[in-house]
């Protein structure tokens, strides 16, 4: 009898006696592989008293009126069984296993592997992810958890004169940048409008020596502006050049505490 090419569902043939026969095979073989939940794939003998609709993967080395059906679904149904061979790619659920198998074409193997995302181009956690920013996350906070003792994070650039660093945003315009930007210092940056950036402090990766913002006197900010506490390195400050702090009204050397002048 002729019969469909992927799942072997009999046809209904010209002409043909008791039709209704023909057709129920069919519409069992479908409702025992659609949706395919199994309820175990361990078992290497049929069940004593099988519920009607059973499923199960039978396991090697099978006997009774499973033998010689290993891999295969036997499917319990109107009082006898029902045998399916899987065609590769064929997806089960494992009820007692709690897990989702694949037939590879020789062995019922979890799925998980093979459904893996790795690697993928593009990933967006209820974002879109683009080009540039292939992994997209909006979410009111992002937690890297440890697995075992600690957690690292890594940015990795592939030479001196590139960046790795964290960019801080308002309105998608930069505001503060932390890491390596253009060799292999340590930079704090800020920026007022996303364009013009001060290196606020730089730990220079030779050294260790951290150095701040360093200005002429004539571009120094406001000191009230700044703060009381900000400090800043004046090049041409009379006498040389010296670390000055802010006291909230004016500038004045750390060395005596003079007005910078």
């Amino acid at each position: 009898m002729a019969t469909t090419p992927s799942l072997l569902l009999p046809y209904i043939m010209p002409a043909q006696a008791q039709k209704h026969v023909t057709h129920n095979e069919a519409i069992r073989s479908l409702d025992a592989i659609v949706q395919l939940a199994v309820a175990d794939r361990d078992l290497t003998a049929p069940p004593a008293s099988p519920v009607n609709g059973a499923r199960y993967i039978v396991a090697a080395s099978a006997t009774g009126g499973w033998a010689g059906h290993t891999n295969h679904i036997a499917a319990f149904q109107d009082g006898a069984w029902q045998f399916l061979v899987p065609n590769e790619g064929w997806l089960a659920w494992i009820s007692d296993d709690d897990m989702l198998a694949v037939w590879s074409g020789a062995a019922w193997v979890s799925a998980q592997g093979i459904l893996s995302v790795n690697p993928v181009g593009l990933v967006g956690v209820n974002a879109t992810a683009d080009t540039t920013n292939r992994l997209a996350v909006s979410a009111p906070a992002s937690l890297f958890d440890h697995a075992g003792a600690g957690h690292q994070q890594k940015i990795n650039k592939s030479a001196a004169g590139q960046t790795a660093s964290t960019l801080y945003q308002t309105g998608y315009s930069g505001r503060a940048e932390i890491g390596l930007a253009g060799d292999d210092n340590l930079r704090f940056k800020v920026s007022a409008n996303g364009s013009a950036w001060i290196d606020a402090l730089v730990i220079p990766a030779a050294t260790g020596t951290p150095r701040v913002r360093s200005l002429a006197k004539a571009s120094l900010p406001a000191a009230g502006t700044s703060g009381a506490g900000a400090l800043v390195h004046v090049t041409d400050e009379a006498g040389g050049a010296v670390l000055a702090f802010s006291d909230g009204t004016n500038w004045r050397r750390v060395t005596d505490r003079a007005v910078v002048s």
